[in-house]
């Protein structure tokens, strides 16, 4: 199935509303030139992240003795998953001491949305909850891992589902967790990008919690954006999953941005996250034909404002 098949089937029956999330990237955006690996090398990364997955019955039995032990073996199991999916890590912590201070005893941690393996690359560095589709459960290896971690999931058809994952997120931050979302709902290329939505800037909010943005991009061998590992269109989680596992070369780029008070008002909050994400990327207004709303933005953020 497509992933609007799974969408479709999974979700809870309810129209389209008008704040539906959605991209205009399709499967013309799907980076095609990237050098691919061996034959022998695919083998061997798969028989990698098989020995990966088994650990996750290690990893919750651990989790129950000791949820600090289950910090580090789950960190250790996503590098490893990391490393056999072929995807380097790379992190750029721009962060002072005393910030980093703000979101040690737990955070709402946003990012922009490329692919599935954004979840893979985020608990490589810090593991934490996700808020992510609702589907993801019935994915193939990816599933594993989402019932594994505990996903919170959020039904972008239910918008009367929303209040409750707010609600939720809101809980894992009062209980001093960490929380990880993708605040444009939905994945686009990389190189256009859908607008922070604030609805889940709420719970930080509410909890009076800090707010720690992340750059995420994916570069090639030369050190040049790639979008070849976006799940965009309607390519098939298991052919994404198999297209890049061919890929060589990947490297995902994580910048740690200054930390944001939660303040008063989510759609500020949202504001400023965004801007700290976007900053320094080159936005083509005809891109995809991407909305007008997110030029101005840019524009506005290039001019400093």
């Amino acid at each position: 199935m497509t992933r609007r098949d799974v969408a479709a089937t999974s979700a809870p029956p309810e129209i389209d509303h008008a704040w539906m999330p959605s991209s205009p990237c399709g499967d013309s955006c799907i980076g095609r030139d990237t050098s691919a690996a061996r034959t022998v090398v695919v083998v061997l990364r798969t028989l990698l992240a098989v020995t990966a997955l088994m650990l996750l019955p290690i990893l919750i039995l651990v989790g129950v003795a000791s949820p600090h032990a289950r910090r580090s073996v789950t960190r250790f199991g996503a590098r490893m998953l990391l490393f056999a999916i072929g995807i380097g890590l790379r992190v750029d912590d721009q962060r002072s001491v005393r910030e980093k201070s703000r979101t040690e005893g737990g955070a709402l941690v946003v990012a922009g949305h490329v692919s599935w393996a954004d979840v893979i690359v985020l608990t490589a560095l810090r593991p934490a909850t996700f808020v992510a589709r609702g589907d993801l459960i019935d994915w193939p290896v990816l599933g594993v891992l989402a019932r594994a971690m505990k996903v919170l999931p959020i039904h972008r058809r239910s918008l009367r589902a929303l209040p409750g994952t707010v609600e939720q997120v809101a809980d894992r931050l009062r209980a001093g967790g960490t929380v990880v979302a993708f605040p444009e709902a939905t994945t686009w290329c990389g190189r256009a990008y859908g607008s922070f939505r604030p609805a889940m800037f709420q719970a930080a909010v509410d909890t009076e919690t800090w707010v720690q943005p992340v750059r995420l991009r994916y570069v090639d061998a030369s050190g040049e954006q790639t979008t070849s590992t976006c799940f965009v269109g309607d390519e098939t989680i298991g052919q994404s999953i198999s297209r890049i596992f061919r890929l060589k070369g990947i490297v995902a780029e994580v910048g740690l941005a200054t930390p944001e008070p939660p303040g008063n008002d989510r759609r500020d909050l949202a504001r400023r996250c965004e801007a700290s994400v976007r900053s320094g990327d080159a936005l083509s207004a005809d891109l995809h034909g991407v909305i007008a709303g997110n030029v101005v933005l840019h524009s506005a953020m290039q001019q400093g404002a």
